[in-house]
């Protein structure tokens, strides 16, 4: 794994020399929205105001399956209630770093909800569904989400252009210097969309000048074989027109590997890499970067590299953390950085997040960098 004092450093100097770079970058993400409740579950209580948590998933399942045939009641404590999706976090993340930014999708509607009330000051922000509702349950050593999401049905072609408009979709579409599609798995007509973008769309964009487009499945376990084959097919058409990235979890490219039948046995961070490979060179896609916990890696060109993050036993928070490492590693690409500096400014996103349970501004992402413990 590739990580050093110096690497770091030099890279927070291209990132503080790149600030008025990126205020001058322009994008348009989409197409999600959820109301996050973050909760932990109580293991004792000791007191109308004290208590224990459940701190691990494992003592969780214990749990749950010692109530097999028997029933058994957990209590649940909010923590936050906070903006949510894969899109609206990864835009949030997008903006604090100073590009300007248009969002497209699920907030409520026809009124935004109050929880993306900061959220939609900070761009031109526009919402044509309903927003889904997420119960995320952190333990230490990591979440479970849970999902309400019919209303992200509302989310398709025929509501895009009745309720935000065909021609600015295409406006933001082709002139955006950055596009991200996110969360596809919860988004029924997402694929659709994209037949639509590619058929009619991206045929206008010849000899434009190439951009970076975004796109992230978002733990497509529960969509079947055919559904991922399908989306997976139309990201890699795309690389026609756009220097495609496609960014997975561990877990996810692993499913991802099941799917196009790769050997997906070595779980090491090298068997990782490897099936990484095999997976950009099936896609043909310019860049796959994976976030594992502790580490990270990018394929470009059949070539992997691979980055130690700085990990946190105790986070303050891990949902959107992801999100986070995705918006950082974009960054680095828009601002030209090769694969090793984009996983640095992704790892140093994520983890200054994970720790703080605040989005930072590339001054804050410098100086973790700098002093990364």
């Amino acid at each position: 794994m590739i990580n050093s004092i110096e690497l770091r450093q030099k890279c927070a100097e291209k990132l503080r020399v790149q600030i008025p770079t990126a205020a001058k970058m322009t994008a348009f993400i989409g197409m999600d929205g959820f109301i996050d409740e973050i909760i932990h579950v109580i293991d004792k209580r000791t007191s109308p105001m004290e208590y224990s948590r459940l701190n691990t998933i494992s003592k969780f399942a214990e749990r749950i399956q010692a109530a097999g045939g028997k029933s058994t009641n957990f209590e649940l404590v909010t923590q936050l209630i906070k903006l949510g999706g894969n899109g609206p976090i990864m835009a949030n993340t997008i903006s604090n770093f100073g590009i300007k930014l248009s969002y497209l999708g699920s907030l409520d509607y026809p009124e935004i909800h109050p929880v993306f009330k900061d959220f939609a000051n900070k761009g031109d922000v526009k919402s044509i569904a309903n927003a889904g509702r997420t119960d995320a349950l952190e333990f230490d050593d990591g979440k479970i989400i849970m999902g309400k999401m019919t209303q992200l049905s509302e989310i398709n072609w025929e509501n895009i252009v009745k309720r935000y408009g065909e021609e600015k979709f295409i406006e933001k579409f082709t002139k955006s210097d950055f596009v991200a599609f996110v969360n596809w798995t919860m988004l029924p007509f997402m694929s659709d969309i994209w037949e639509v973008i590619l058929e009619q769309i991206c045929p206008t964009l010849k000899n434009k000048k190439r951009r970076k487009i975004f796109f992230d499945l978002a733990d497509p376990e529960k969509r079947s074989k055919l559904d991922i084959k399908r989306a997976l097919d139309l990201i890699g058409k795309f690389e026609k027109h756009f220097d495609v990235i496609l960014g997975l979890n561990e877990k996810e490219c692993y499913e991802i590997g099941d799917v196009l039948v790769f050997d997906t046995s070595d779980h090491s961070p090298s068997g990782l890499a490897n099936l990484g490979i095999k997976i950009q060179n099936q896609l043909k896609i310019n860049t796959l970067v994976i976030h594992p916990v502790a580490y990270a890696v990018a394929v470009s060109n059949g070539a992997a590299s691979i980055v130690k993050g700085p990990f946190c036993e105790k986070p303050l928070i891990s949902t959107g953390a992801g999100d986070h490492f995705n918006a950082g590693f974009c960054l680095g690409k828009l601002l030209g950085f090769d694969n090793i500096d984009s996983l640095l400014t992704a790892v140093s996103t994520s983890g200054f997040y994970v720790r703080t349970a605040v989005s930072p501004n590339l001054t804050d992402l410098a100086g973790f960098l700098e002093n990364w413990a």
